[in-house]
Parts: structure tokens; C-alpha cells; sequence
């Protein structure tokens, strides 16, 4: 009888595995919205439990930022534009967002030159309430210095606002003759913003932080976090987190200390997620020269944290995403380098281990003009999005994995 039992717990536990892990077979490619020549995709699960894509296309003189929605069918929406402009400052790293509240209410950011310096621009939200037409830009921050600002996220609050949070140079001063970026700290800051653009709790939330890492945040059930590249004043560049909890931001956490020494921006950022309580950040680091993808869990809405878990350390590339389910397991998606090949990978892990195999959703260029590879799951299947590459030419390309 025990031994049929055992038998028994090892085929419900290996079906278990099975079901959870990604399959290489379940890669589909499909089309999207996005025509030729566009690039700088970003994929959002909204709380009104919709799947959208945003991307920008450009032209000799123009930039502008477009949207869709993924409908039945995996059927896209007619495309409408965002925001247009001759003055934005179009980056392979600092790409604009969308967000979107349990009411339908959408904002977005993209980036505008504040003067004719390189490094000279600004964070621009805009906002559409009930489909209606997109507001003026509304600059989140009142310093009005020509210097830089961006690498922002945005989330939807239950009480129908949204929580920006981005990097501010407005410390850094003059810029150095050699490079354009200023002398001083870069800082990270907050302010909320209302459904008729006003903006509210203009907050620094810590005055030194690396110059040009992507921020992530997520809304746990303890409030609002975000996550960041940190930087000391000896040069150690690890992943913080900072959280509101009753009203009142946290003082910067360092996530985990992988005591990465580096004298300049890896502009490599961290992502996360959360389910509740559960949270899960994943991020990229070389410390000691090694390169290394990991993910970490908590299980207290981000106040603490268990030991992190290592994806890749085979030379990757980072550029990290990170999906969780209801049931608290984790999908990463990374650039890996590997036989002189980049390529987007995914894996599915728990704050156990990892589950199952990586599988490539495509080979891509490793180059800047690839950006960011983009991941959401939406409706049971990890949707993915990138811009390839080819020719000189861009244009994005989107994969599905059934779960």
C-alpha cells in the first residue's frame, strides 16, 4: 500500500511540473498591430483585465506613440495614436509606457527635448479618461532644469489616481564636456497624479541612484513598491526597493546585496510583480565579472525577502520581464548570449526553484535597436513582444506560449 502510494505522489507530482513548466512547443508566433518601421514595444495587463501593446513609430521629422488592444480571437483593435511630436527624445532604453485603471482610464509618458541639449528632456504623462481624446502633456516634475529625466512607471491606484515614479537629474547641474550627462546624482521621485491632471505628494524617494536603469513597480496588497538600480558612493550598483505602507514611503531596501561594483550605468534595470502578497523581482547583475540573471520572492508584500534564485549565469545579456499567476509561480524572460546567438528566453519558477527547462520564444539581435523584449500573461499564454531588426530596418514581433 505505501509503495502504491509513493507511486502515486510521484505521478501527481511529475504531472504537476509538467503542467507547470514552459513547453519550446507551445512557442506561436503571430501577427500585431504595429506596422514596418516601428520599434520600443511595451506590453500591459491593465486592472480592467485587458492585454494592450504601445509602440513607437517614426518618421524623417515626427515621433509618435500609438496603442492597441488585444481583443477575441487574439484579434487586435483598430489602432489609435497617443501622443505626436517633433521634439521627443526617442531612446532604445527609456521607452514610453501605458497603464491602465479597473475603470477603463488610461495614462501614459513619453519623453520631450527641454532644450537643445543631448541629455536635455523630460518626463511628459498624458491622460484618456472613458476613450476619450488624450490630454495636453502634464510634466510631473517642477524643477525646470535642462537636464534628464525618465526610465518612469506609472500605476493605477484603487481611489483613481496613478503613482509616477522616475529618475530626476535635476541634481546633476552642468553636463560634462566629454559624455552630456551631468556631474551630480541622479535622484528617484514620485508624485501622484488625478484623473484631471493634477498632480500631488511631490516626493523624493532617494536622492542617489544609477543614472539610466529602467524602474518597475507593482501593487501589493501592503500598498504600492518599486524597484531600481541603487548606487553608492564606492559604486555598488544593486537592485533597491521602496514601498508606501499607510501612506508613508519606505527608506530604500537594498533588495539583495550582490555587491556589483561598476563605474558606470549596465542600463540594465529590475522588473516586478505581485500577487497580493506575493512579490517577485527579477534583475540582472555581474558582480566579480559574472553575469547573472536572477529572480527573489516575498512573501510580505516586498518587506522581506528569501534567497534569490539564479536563472542564468552563461553570459547573458539581462534585459529582464518578469508575469506571476494567481498561484504565486513566476515567468521570467531574459536576452541570453550563448554560440556567438542572442536569444529571448523564458522559464517558469517558484520560490522553491526553477521549474522545468528555458525555452526560446526567438532569436533576436543583441544590439541596441532590439530594446527590450516585453512579456505580459493574459488569459492563461505569455504574450511576448520585440522589436527585430533587419536591414536596418525595425518593426516589432509578437509571440504567444500557452500555458
Amino acid at each position: 500500500m505505501k509503495y502504491i502510494s509513493l507511486i502515486g505522489f510521484m505521478i501527481f507530482f511529475s504531472a504537476c511540473s509538467e503542467e507547470a513548466g514552459l513547453h519550446q512547443t507551445s512557442v506561436e508566433l503571430f501577427k500585431g498591430p504595429a506596422d514596418e518601421g516601428t520599434s520600443l514595444p511595451f506590453l500591459k495587463v491593465g486592472e480592467d483585465h485587458q492585454l494592450y501593446l504601445s509602440w513607437v513609430g517614426e518618421t524623417e521629422d515626427r515621433s509618435t506613440l500609438y496603442f492597441a488592444s488585444l481583443e477575441k480571437e487574439n484579434k487586435w483593435s483598430d489602432t489609435e495614436v497617443i501622443a505626436s511630436g517633433t521634439d521627443w527624445f526617442v531612446n532604445w532604453a527609456d521607452y514610453p509606457s501605458l497603464n491602465i485603471d479597473s475603470q477603463g482610464n488610461k495614462i501614459s509618458h513619453f519623453l520631450a527635448k527641454s532644450s537643445s541639449g543631448t541629455y536635455s528632456y523630460d518626463v511628459n504623462l498624458t491622460l484618456s479618461m472613458d476613450s476619450q481624446p488624450w490630454s495636453s502633456s502634464i510634466i510631473p516634475h517642477d524643477d525646470q532644469t535642462p537636464t534628464e529625466h525618465g526610465f518612469a512607471s506609472l500605476l493605477p491606484m484603487p481611489n483613481q489616481t496613478f503613482t509616477a515614479v522616475w529618475l530626476d537629474g535635476r541634481n546633476t547641474g552642468s553636463p560634462k564636456s566629454d559624455d552630456g550627462h551631468g556631474q551630480g546624482a541622479m535622484t528617484l521621485r514620485t508624485a501622484n497624479i488625478n484623473l484631471q491632471g493634477v498632480l500631488t505628494e511631490p516626493t523624493e524617494l532617494d536622492a542617489r541612484v544609477c543614472d539610466c536603469c529602467q524602474t518597475s513597480g507593482a501593487l501589493t496588497s501592503a500598498g504600492p513598491v518599486f524597484v531600481y538600480r541603487d548606487r553608492t558612493e564606492e559604486e555598488y550598483r544593486d537592485i533597491s526597493i521602496v514601498r508606501k505602507v499607510k501612506g508613508q514611503w519606505t527608506a530604500p531596501k537594498t533588495v539583495f546585496n550582490d555587491q556589483w561594483k561598476i563605474a558606470g550605468c549596465p542600463v540594465n534595470g529590475p522588473r516586478i510583480v505581485a500577487q497580493g502578497d506575493q512579490v517577485a523581482v527579477a534583475w540582472f547583475s555581474a558582480p566579480n565579472d559574472v553575469p547573472q540573471v536572477k529572480i527573489i520572492f516575498s512573501k510580505d508584500a516586498g518587506a522581506t525577502f528569501e534567497a534569490p534564485i539564479v536563472i542564468d549565469n552563461r553570459n547573458p545579456l539581462g534585459r529582464v520581464d518578469v508575469a506571476m499567476d494567481e498561484k504565486g509561480t513566476a515567468f521570467v524572460s531574459w536576452l541570453s548570449f550563448q554560440d556567438e546567438k542572442s536569444q529571448i528566453k523564458a522559464i517558469a519558477v517558484n520560490s522553491t526553484g526553477i521549474i522545468g527547462n528555458p525555452i526560446v520564444i526567438s532569436e533576436t539581435n543583441s544590439s541596441r535597436s532590439s530594446g527590450f523584449p516585453q512579456m505580459e500573461l493574459f488569459e492563461n499564454q505569455l504574450h511576448f513582444a520585440w522589436t527585430a531588426s533587419e536591414d536596418e530596418r525595425h518593426h516589432i514581433k509578437h509571440a504567444k506560449v500557452s500555458l
